[in-house]
């Protein structure tokens, strides 16, 4: 399938969304590959890991990138070689990718009922403004997402979901909010978007400073 979306934030952030409905041999082709992601894909076991992988590869693609201008730091974190910033999720059947001049997070996950069960590990500022006349599970989603938008864009690593990243109040109808990342001498506020696409929910987080 083509791009599935394209979202333009503000003048110097661009979305791309993907979504992974092609075989692994139609994803294969020509996307050339450094030989670092070429033994990537490989080492994958899961074929959906590795369609994700190169759907990745066609959204780089489809912002004027390839796979050579893109490159990974040694905590795992991707760069752009012309020094835009860039962030990259995919999940069962989507992926996307966030490319801006500011700094970046991106996610998507599938909305799905386990994320109740397992909200005791990544809410606790957010107990305050959870919303019971609104949708509970993609409440939690979007908490979940910006939450991991947020740990993308922190460069040292070692952060606690629940501890030293907090979202503030929003509902799903607003489709946006802001999000502070708690840790001494990074005193930083992010905008927060998030839209619902096919059962899933997407979250990418802005720099505010960076806003016009």
């Amino acid at each position: 399938m083509p791009l599935f979306k394209r979202i333009k934030p503000n003048s110097y952030t661009s979305v791309f969304v993907w979504k992974i409905e092609e075989s692994l041999d139609e994803l294969s082709k020509n996307i050339p590959l450094t030989k670092r992601s070429e033994e990537r894909l490989h080492s994958m076991k899961s074929e959906l890991h590795q369609r994700g992988f190169l759907s990745v590869r066609h959204l780089l693609k489809k912002a004027g990138y390839s796979d050579y201008d893109l490159f990974y730091t040694e905590n795992g974190k991707p760069h752009l070689k012309n020094g835009k910033r860039i962030s990259i999720t995919h999940s069962f059947s989507f992926s996307a990718i966030i490319i801006s001049d500011a700094e970046v997070g991106i996610d998507i996950e599938k909305n799905r009922e386990k994320i109740k069960i397992i909200q005791h590990k990544f809410v606790n500022f957010e107990k305050g403004f959870i919303h019971k006349n609104d949708d509970y599970i993609e409440q939690l989603t979007v908490i979940w997402g910006a939450k991991e938008s947020l740990y993308k864009i922190y460069p040292y690593g070692g952060l606690t979901f629940k501890n030293d990243i907090d979202i503030n109040s929003f509902q799903i109808a607003d489709k946006n909010t802001t999000g502070i990342i708690k840790v001494k001498d990074w005193n930083k506020n992010y905008n927060i978007f998030f839209e619902q696409i096919d059962g899933f929910t997407l979250v990418y987080a802005i720099e505010s400073s960076k806003d016009v």
